[in-house]
Parts: C-alpha cells; structure tokens; sequence
C-alpha cells in the first residue's frame, strides 16, 4: 500500500460498495473507521441521486477496540433488517479495519439468525485487489449465492425464454456514463428484436436473480465489472457470452455479429426462423450514425497524422485506441491503462495500434510520458485533463475515475451508434480548440487588453538570457516553451530585471506558476 493524492481506482470496499448499492432493496454494512465512510457523500454528490444511498457504517472506535465489535456490527445488522426490510444485506471491511483480523463470517452467521434478510460478508481480498477487481468479484458473489440457495430450494429457472432476450451484467453506480451507455443498449437490442430480460446490478433485484439462466444470452459491455459473472454462468449453466465493447462503428458492427450467432442457436428451433442483423447494421452505418460520414468528411481528414496519448481503464482506452486509429487515421503514440491485473489483455488488443503502451497506476508516469510525447491531443481520466491543462494540451475524458462532468444531466451514452457520435463530437472538439490555440499563437491572437496595457516590443528593453538559462529553455518541450519564454519575461520587466539567469527562471515559476 502507498499514500497517494490521486488514485485511478479506489479501495476494495468502494467496488463492493458500488454493487450493493446498485441493486435494488439492498443494503451494505461497511466495518469502518470514521473517516473510510466518505461512499455516501461521493455517490450523492456525483450522481445526484434523490433517495439516501442505502449503506451504513458500523463504526470502529476506541469502545470497538477495546472489547471488539461483534456485539455492534450485529446490532447494526439486525436493526437495519427491521427498519428497511431489504431483501439483502452485505457487510464489508475496509482495509483499515481489516487489519483488527475480526471473524467477521462468524458475525454474519450470528446476524442470519436474527435477521429475516440474507446476509453476506463481501469476499474481497482489500489488500490485493482494487476497486473494479472488488466489484467484479462482488457481483459475481452475490448472483453465485442466489442461483445456489434457488437450487436448493427447487426453484432454479432453466427454460429459456420464448423470444431471444439478454441479461445485461455489469452497468452500476458510479460508472462512467453507465446509464446512459445501458438506455443506448436497450434501444440498439430492441431494434433487433432481443428482449431485456435483466440488467445487473443497476435496477436488479436480488430476488429475480433465479431466473438469469432463462436469457438465451448474457451481454457485458465493460471488463472491469460483469466478466466474472458471465463466466460463471457459462460453466455452471452453458450461457453464451458477448463481451465485446460496442464503442466505434468496427466494434459495434462485430458486437451485434456476436449476438446474432448467440440468437441464431436457438431461433430456428424456438422462433423457427433465422436472424440476420446485417441490414440492421448498414442502416444504423449510414443513416444513425454521423460518425461514419464524419470519418470521410474534410474535417476529419484534416486529423489524419495527427498524434494522441490515450489513458483509461481497459475497456475504454482500447475502445478509443481502435476508433482513432482505424476509423479517423489518428496516430496513437501511447496507448495505456491503470487496469494493470488485465495487462495481458490490454496489450494484445492494442497492438498494431499504436505505437507505445504503458500499463501503470501511477499518475506521475502518465504525466512524464505525455511530456515527453507532446501530442496534439489526450483522452484520458480527469488526471489526465489536469496534466493536459498544466501542459495547455486539448484533453476529452474517456474513462473513470468519475468526476460530476462525467455525470450530464444531458443525454451522452458512448456505446452503440449514438455513442459513436458523442465519441467523434469529443474528437473533433478537442483536437479543433487545439488548432484554434495555435493559430493564435502564431497570429497574435485577439487579446486587445494586452495589446493595450503592454508596451510594444519597440518600447521594451531588450532582455539578456545567460546561456545556462537558454540552455535550460530548450530543455522545455516545444509546445509550451514560447508559453513559459513570455511569463519569465514579464516577470523580469515587472522586477525591473534585464538579465535572465536559471535563478530568475525558478523565481518566475514559483511566483507566476510557469
């Protein structure tokens, strides 16, 4: 573990949390400090929810540590079974209480019988797996529970359903644009004829999870959460997974292809017909979605050769590696993501599409790398739009960490065909106000406030610069040394300096932020 001011994925118990409070009428316990308890301020805040995130904390204190917390937690279990009635309720630690080394299934099995609701312990590791790993292994905990105690009970659905339909497993709170990305999935699969018959866990019940294995498939739209699942409904019940990302016209295309072999297993026994989504999809190419035209337009061209750096989880970043450089001729110099346990997957999907990648979570080395890239434009993580602004380089966010701008009151799915258009709209706008920024660069620009307040350059004194302080200048990436030239400048007029040393340079910076 490291102290960080910014970390790409949050703790354990925040994925496990994300899960539980997805679902509806289920409510988590968090084992916590005062302090850890920070889930419910940050879902309320960001998505701007009306109803109270349904999580309590049990909270550790010194009366905890001195005679321990069994009596508490269960208390707090059972007290919260009486006033919400939730139909599940899961306890999880943080790792800050993980370290007390409490038995903390023993609590749960003592709760069980007290409460009328099931109750669960998240079995997460928080010491060896982050936020995303935590909310995959949760989900998959959950559905695993419930499809076993319908086994045992005999009520276990296993007929598949008259019509092709699909689960939708990995959608939840605090995803990036995940509701708007699930509202895209559900119109694209009800135009090919395919029923929602569940999506998990944002909206599920825990109650209706018996019947998953009556969907003729599953769809998980991003790796980070749900490919667990699907994998174990694929051992345990044969369930045909699509797991990959509609993002960009290319994907897209293929996903739909992917639910057409799942769907055409069964129609020709259960529909007697067949499906072809193939007319499906040429409509939707040239018709819905503008990015197709786009790509052969003049402004889109005039990207071609442009460079890019792109950060993300796996999901996204690869999604975005492959539009820019298959669909708009964008040349990605580094491709890269904070999903370091996917890295093998990563690596083999980006390659041959860029030219670098970087699997890190560390955010200095993302900031070094695009230093020293000097691309024309990011797409990244709310990081990286801060690094992109320090380096007054054009940034769009692709990817969580979420921020409330990643939360539009707006409709900005960036999946299925209309995610193509937001997808190519962030594009154009990005790399265009960087071009905007260098033609004013070189033209002067329009700033007549300047041009009023500051001397001409005839009027001025020239300024000396030391050849150690020329030295250190052209050490300075290109695209913000005229930037930086300009503030230490000023900075020596304004102090009545005429030779420019590295030691007014350093004063400059510290004073003027250079």
């Amino acid at each position: 573990m490291k102290l960080a001011y910014w970390m790409y994925a949050g703790p354990a118990h925040i994925g496990t949390l994300r899960v539980a409070s997805s679902f509806k009428n289920v409510h988590a316990i968090m084992h916590a400090p005062l302090g850890d308890d920070y889930f419910n301020v940050m879902r309320s805040m960001l998505e701007r929810d009306r109803d109270f995130t349904p999580v309590t904390a049990s909270t550790v204190d010194r009366h905890v540590l001195a005679r321990g917390s069994q009596e508490k937690v269960v208390e707090n279990i059972t007290r919260k079974g009486k006033e919400e009635r939730p139909d599940l309720i899961v306890l999880t630690p943080t790792c800050t209480s993980s370290i007390l080394q409490e038995d903390l299934q023993n609590f749960v099995r003592g709760a069980s019988i007290t409460s009328d609701s099931d109750v669960i312990l998240a079995d997460v590791n928080h010491y060896r797996v982050d936020e995303l790993q935590a909310a995959d292994g949760t989900l998959e905990q959950v559905v695993r529970y419930y499809l076993n105690k319908a086994r045992g009970q005999g009520t276990l659905g296993r007929s598949l359903a008259n019509i092709p339909s699909a689960n939708i497993i990995g959608t939840s709170t605090l995803g990036f644009h995940n509701q708007h990305d699930c509202r895209e999935l559900e119109r694209l699969l009800r135009d090919i004829g395919i029923r929602i018959h569940q999506i998990i866990p944002e909206g599920g019940f825990v109650g209706n999870l018996h019947n998953l294995p009556k969907a003729w498939f599953n769809l998980v739209p991003y790796r980070e959460v749900g490919l667990m699942t699907a994998v174990y409904l694929d051992e345990e019940f044969g369930m045909p997974c699509v797991s990959t990302t509609p993002a960009g016209i290319v994907d897209t295309a293929e996903c739909i292809r992917q639910m057409q072999e799942c769907v055409g297993k069964w129609a020709p026994v259960l529909l007697e017909e067949e499906v072809d989504y193939e007319p499906y999809i040429d409509r939707q190419t040239r018709f819905v979605s503008q990015a197709a035209w786009f790509s052969r337009s003049i402004d889109c061209q005039n990207l071609t050769g442009k460079r890019a750096v792109i950060f993300g989880d796996a999901t996204h970043a690869t999604a975005m590696t492959k539009i820019l450089s298959r669909e708009m001729g964008i040349r990605v110099c580094c491709a890269g993501t904070y999903c370091k346990h996917d890295a093998e997957w990563f690596n083999e999907q980006v390659r041959g599409f860029c030219d670098k990648v970087l699997v890190t979570d560390d955010h200095t080395e993302v900031g070094d790398m695009i230093g020293r890239e000097e691309p024309s434009a990011i797409f990244g993580t709310q990081m990286e739009r801060h690094v992109g602004k320090r380096l007054d380089i054009p940034c769009g966010v692709i990817s969580s960490p979420v921020h409330i701008q990643n939360f539009p009151l707006g409709y900005r799915p960036f999946l299925g065909y209309e995610g193509t258009n937001q997808i190519a709209d962030l594009v154009y706008n990005s790399y265009t106000l960087g071009m905007e920024d260098h033609l004013l660069d070189i033209f002067g620009g329009h700033d007549t406030e300047r041009a009023a307040t500051e001397p001409s350059p005839v009027e001025q004194d020239p300024l000396i610069w030391s050849p150690e302080s020329q030295l250190g200048l052209s050490q300075i990436p290109r695209f913000v040394r005229g930037k930086i030239q300009g503030k230490t400048e000023k900075f020596a007029r304004q102090n009545g300096i005429t030779n420019i040393t590295l030691e007014v340079m350093y004063a400059a910076r510290e004073i003027l932020g250079t």
